[in-house]
C-alpha cells in the first residue's frame, strides 16, 4: 500500500511541470487567440473541432493529437504504423473515438489512416498508388461519405470518394477535371481547399486562382486503381476567383461557407506572406460568382472558417489574422501570429503552436 501511495505521489509529481506549462501557455495572448500547450513540436496543419470539448490536430512526424475537455489537456495518440516520416495535413474526427487522418506526400506518402478506439490503435485504410501524386485535402458529409483531393495525376486532378467511412474508395473519372495552364496543382496547407455543398456539389480550389466546381459523382467507369472500387462520373467547370494567381506559390488556398450560398476562398501567395492584394473573396450564390475584398487581411491566408456565433469570418496565415463582420468584403486584424489552419474555436502553426479563441474585438 505504501509503495502503490509512493508511486501514485511519484506519478502526480512528474506531472507537475506539465500541468504548470499548460497553466502558463494558457496565460499568453495573441491577439484574441489564447495560447494552448498541445506537448507538440512538430508543424501542426490539421485540426478538426468535433464539438462537446472534442478536437484533433495532426502535424509532421506522425503526429496526432486529441483533447476531450476543451483542451485542458491534449493527448499525444499512438503513431500510425509506418507514420514516423509522415506529414498529416489533414484530419477528419466525428467523436472522441472516430477520426481519420491523411498524410501529404510523394507517391505513397500519401495515405489515409483511421482509428476507431481514440487513437490508442489506427488501419491503414489507403495509400496512394500513383508515384507521382500528391493527396492535398479529406473532407466527410457524413460518418459513411467522403471525398479526397489530389494533384493533377497524367494532366487530370484526383478526386475520390468513400461512401463506407474509409475502408474503399472510387475515383472520379468527371469532365473538367483537366488541370489548366493556371491550375497546375492544388494546396496542402490546411485541409480546406476542398469544400461539399448542399445539392451534391463539391468545390476545390487551385492555383492560378481556378475554382472546380461539380457534383457528387454517382455512375460506373472501369478503370480505377486495383486498390479502389469502381470509380465514377460527374462533369467539373472551371471558375475564375480574383486571388492572387502568378506563379506556383499562388492561387486559392481555402474554402468556406457559411451555408449553401455564401462563402469566402482566402490565398494568395505564400512565398509573399505580407502582400495583402489578392487575399480574399466572396461568394453570395454559392461559388459562381466572386468578388475580390475591398480591404483585404493583411497578407497571405492558407484557412479561412466561418464563426456561426459571431457571425463572423476569420482568416490565417504566417503573418497573422484577420476578421470579416461583412461577409468578407472588408477585413480587420486580429493578431500578427504565425498560423497554418483554423477549426474553430481552434488555430494551429508551425513548431506546436496552438491557440483557442477567447474574446472578439467588438463588431464596428
Amino acid at each position: 500500500m505504501i509503495r502503490s501511495c509512493r508511486l501514485l505521489a511519484l506519478t502526480l509529481f512528474a506531472a507537475l511541470p506539465f500541468l504548470a506549462q499548460n497553466v502558463r501557455a494558457q496565460d499568453v495572448k495573441s491577439g484574441p487567440w489564447v495560447m494552448q500547450n498541445g506537448g507538440t513540436t512538430a508543424s501542426l496543419r490539421g485540426i478538426h473541432a468535433v464539438g462537446g470539448g472534442v478536437a484533433w490536430a495532426s502535424g509532421t512526424g506522425g503526429t496526432v493529437l486529441r483533447t476531450e475537455d476543451s483542451g485542458y489537456m491534449w493527448q499525444s495518440c499512438a503513431m500510425p504504423p509506418g507514420a514516423e516520416k509522415l506529414d498529416f495535413r489533414g484530419i477528419w474526427a466525428w467523436d472522441a473515438n472516430n477520426a481519420v487522418v491523411m498524410a501529404s506526400g510523394p507517391g505513397d506518402q500519401s495515405r489515409v489512416y483511421k482509428t476507431t478506439d481514440g487513437c490508442s490503435h489506427w488501419t491503414l485504410e489507403l495509400t496512394n498508388p500513383d508515384k507521382d501524386g500528391f493527396w492535398d485535402a479529406l473532407v466527410f458529409q457524413d460518418r459513411k461519405t467522403g471525398f479526397l483531393l489530389g494533384d493533377p495525376v497524367s494532366g487530370r486532378f484526383v478526386v475520390m470518394k468513400t461512401v463506407d467511412g474509409g475502408q474503399s474508395w472510387s475515383r472520379s473519372k468527371a469532365q473538367g477535371l483537366e488541370a489548366t495552364p493556371e491550375a497546375k496543382g492544388a494546396f496542402a496547407a490546411s485541409n480546406t481547399s476542398l469544400v461539399i455543398l448542399p445539392n451534391h456539389r463539391l468545390l476545390f480550389g487551385t492555383g492560378g486562382g481556378v475554382l472546380y466546381h461539380g457534383v457528387h459523382f454517382e455512375s460506373t467507369v472501369l478503370d480505377a486503381p486495383a486498390n479502389t472500387s469502381p470509380a465514377t462520373s460527374g462533369a467539373f467547370e472551371h471558375l475564375s476567383v480574383p486571388l492572387a494567381g502568378k506563379g506556383d506559390a499562388a492561387g486559392i488556398f481555402s474554402l468556406a461557407f457559411a451555408d449553401a450560398l455564401h462563402g469566402v476562398a482566402v490565398g494568395g501567395d505564400y512565398q509573399k506572406p505580407n502582400e495583402s492584394v489578392g487575399t480574399a473573396a466572396w461568394t453570395s450564390d454559392g461559388g459562381k460568382t466572386w468578388t475580390a475584398a475591398v480591404k483585404p487581411p493583411h497578407g497571405y491566408r492558407s484557412s479561412v472558417a466561418w464563426d456561426a456565433d459571431a457571425k463572423a469570418w476569420i482568416a490565417a496565415g504566417t503573418n497573422g489574422s484577420d476578421i470579416s463582420y461583412d461577409g468578407g468584403k472588408t477585413w480587420a486584424k486580429l493578431d500578427d501570429g504565425n498560423w497554418n489552419a483554423l477549426s474553430l474555436p481552434w488555430i494551429v502553426g508551425p513548431k506546436g503552436r496552438m491557440a483557442k479563441l477567447g474574446v472578439l474585438p467588438p463588431k464596428p
